[in-house]
């Protein structure tokens, strides 16, 4: 199956437009959709398309759901989700969510999320009505200041982690990496965070004090992006939009299994595990991020968590007024109403 093969579709206007079918979406990185947009993302997939506009050089582009075969959740409060489930059943789409789920209150890093009790109450549903391979923890980003050390960090990691035992299977976390991201740099400072970029040695610090809870959750432990390796530990490089994750959820669909490359009955594949295409990574990403080929609906500088660090926002007003302006034409169909 090609890769987002374009299409013909009639837009809201009744204009004939040409559409990218991606068959796996990521909803997404950019901005929380479960959290703020699920409204709108469940209107526009009843549409069978929605608009993606480019950060870069603010062209539009039609993205059309007509192919669309897994859907990968991105949010700090996916709670709005829970209602739209049972519709997401009905048209057939799978899903799995990417639940972000830190425990920075007392900092107030993430002053717009809601309480931790709440967040860790809504994962525990989410697993219920999916199940425990389907809603992955990110400890995502660690994040070293004067009022948080490493050991701080695992404190917040193990009160987090001990309540989710059995209702995850994978623990994903990344270090901040403040200095290559000039708008976290750039948030940061402007909202007077006294950060600390990691050293190798934090970072394995934190790898042997993560290994040694995992004693008691028996979780999957993965990084996210990093250059380090810290498989001496029992870490592992994760894949966030994951391959492995589909064929062990999902191979009883086709057209996904030919789009990430899985033939089972291959011979020659089998040799290799009977694992996917490795040429299907995402080119669009981070060096050492081993996500495969999605396309990402969602906009930057539209996110109203507003969370400090925020490498996603380069302003918190802008992405207040793109928010505002989302609510007076909350269908649209882009995110940001025009």
């Amino acid at each position: 199956m090609g890769r987002d093969e374009s299409i013909d579709i009639i837009n809201d206007g009744g204009e004939l437009v040409q559409a990218k079918s991606p068959v796996i979406i990521s909803a997404s990185r950019s901005t929380d959709i479960p959290a703020f947009y699920a409204d709108w993302f469940f209107h526009r997939l009843d549409k069978g398309y929605s608009v993606w506009i480019n950060p870069f050089n603010n062209v539009r582009s039609y993205i059309s759901y007509s192919k669309t075969r897994l859907i990968v959740f991105w949010s700090k409060n996916p709670r709005p989700l829970l209602k739209y489930l049972r519709r997401l059943d009905e048209t057939g789409i799978h899903s799995y969510i990417q639940f972000t789920l830190n425990d920075y209150e007392k900092e107030g890093l993430e002053k717009n999320v809601p309480l931790l009790q709440e967040r860790i109450d809504t994962f525990k549903r989410l697993v219920d009505r999916l199940d425990s391979d389907r809603v992955i923890w990110r400890f995502d980003p660690m994040v070293l200041t004067d009022r948080i050390s490493k050991d701080d960090l695992l404190e917040k990691v193990e009160r987090i982690g001990n309540q989710l035992k059995g209702y995850t299977k994978k623990l994903v976390f990344s270090f901040a990496d403040i200095l290559e991201y000039k708008k976290v740099k750039a948030n940061l400072e402007k909202n007077h965070i006294n950060y600390r970029p990691f050293e190798k040695d934090d970072m394995e610090y934190l790898a042997r004090g993560l290994m040694g809870l995992n004693k008691s959750w028996d979780f999957t432990v993965a990084t996210c992006g990093e250059k380090i390796g810290l498989e001496q530990y029992g870490i592992v490089h994760n894949k966030c939009i994951d391959d492995e994750l589909m064929i062990k959820c999902f191979s009883e669909d086709k057209q996904l299994m030919d789009f990430i490359g899985y033939h089972p009955e291959n011979v020659q594949l089998e040799l290799f595990g009977g694992k996917s295409n490795p040429s299907n990574k995402d080119k669009g990403q981070r060096l050492f991020c081993g996500c495969i080929a999605s396309k990402d609906i969602g906009i930057y500088n539209t996110c109203p968590h507003k969370c400090e660090y925020c490498y996603a926002n380069s302003s918190k007003m802008i992405a207040e007024a793109n928010y505002n302006r989302h609510k007076q034409n909350p269908y649209f169909e882009s995110i940001v109403g025009m």
